[in-house]
């Protein structure tokens, strides 16, 4: 029997400031002051679009591994809003046709690391691994905000990571990306206690910590949000011939979130370029349904590419003699 890990995302005891914004472009309320790009930074501003489990896995790596920088996740949705709080939690390899195998088994071993770590801390509770979202003791800000283009963040922030998943399609261009919607249903059966899967993976039961998700679909190119009632028999019918005492299951929810699918993960540093100005983006989207199983692996990474984009940043710029 396997085992099975739940995420629910919860604040700490030191959650970041979160603030609904309704501002322009540029005025990110006090964030524009004390850069000068003709001299070494003191303090690195960075922004995290995003605030799935990528994105907010990605800004505690960047405050724990990146010294002297601030950091602000900037997300149109936060939990319980989020494709994260949809899925299921489950610590599954998955593979991407593009990324190296040895890179993707880095990131997986680091995930699970991370994770059994914290499953076998006073943290973890009774059902499983608990993530803490916001950025911990180091500080940080949450703003809700959507944003529609990443000039926007120039020039309140020095670096921005994108974790925004398929909202890449607009931000970066990307066509590789595309939606493989999910539907699900959250019940109440607390006798449930061990997940079961059928061998496609396309059906299964998965206990968390405070219901059991059944579930699935997967609809390529399907962007529809609205819980589909035909989905839901269907998915019900199927989790029931797996485990028929889930015929009693009660206070049943439905719920569709979309992965954000691509062939490869994008993993790697953008320097964008307008009108002499210049803003270094580090791209980090494109997990699919993996986005649990590697997102610590990939947050690693991530934050090491924004510490290399960091110290160029503070790098001074050699004096031509004349």
């Amino acid at each position: 029997m396997g085992s099975s890990f739940a995420f629910p995302l919860s604040q700490g005891t030191r959650p970041a400031r979160h603030c609904k914004t309704s501002f322009g472009a540029r005025d990110f309320g006090g964030f524009q002051d004390c850069f000068f790009r003709d001299r070494p930074m003191d303090t690195a501003r960075i922004a995290v679009v995003g605030a799935g489990v990528v994105g907010l896995s990605t800004a505690v790596c960047i405050s724990k591994l990146v010294p002297q920088c601030s950091v602000t996740i900037i997300s149109d949705k936060f939990t319980p809003d989020t494709t994260s709080d949809v899925a299921a939690g489950m610590l599954i390899p998955h593979t991407y046709p593009d990324t190296p195998i040895h890179t993707q088994k880095q990131w997986f071993r680091e995930t699970f690391n991370h994770l059994f770590a914290i499953a076998n801390s006073a943290e973890a509770g009774d059902a499983g691994v608990h993530l803490v979202s916001g950025i911990k003791g180091s500080g940080g800000w949450m703003l809700t905000r959507r944003i529609d283009d990443l000039w926007e963040l120039y020039p309140s922030f020095d670096i921005v990571v994108n974790c925004s998943g398929l909202g890449s399609r607009q931000l970066a261009g990307d066509s590789k990306i595309f939606p493989v919607r999910g539907q699900v249903l959250q019940v109440q059966a607390p006798w449930v206690e061990h997940f079961i899967r059928d061998g496609s993976g396309l059906t299964y039961i998965y206990p968390g910590t405070s219901h059991v998700t059944l579930g699935g679909t997967r609809q390529k190119g399907d962007w529809n949000l609205s819980p589909d009632a035909e989905n839901s028999r269907e998915i019900l019918s199927r989790c029931c011939a797996l485990e028929p005492s889930l015929h009693g299951a009660c206070n049943i929810r439905e719920k569709v979130g979309l992965r954000p699918y691509r062939p490869g993960v994008r993993l790697q540093t953008e320097l964008l370029a307008r009108d002499g100005r210049r803003l270094p983006v580090v791209h980090h989207y494109g997990h699919g349904s993996g986005g649990i199983s590697v997102h610590w692996g990939t947050a690693l990474e991530a934050a090491r590419l924004v510490s290399e984009c960091v110290h160029v940043l503070r790098t001074p710029i050699p004096k031509s003699k004349l």
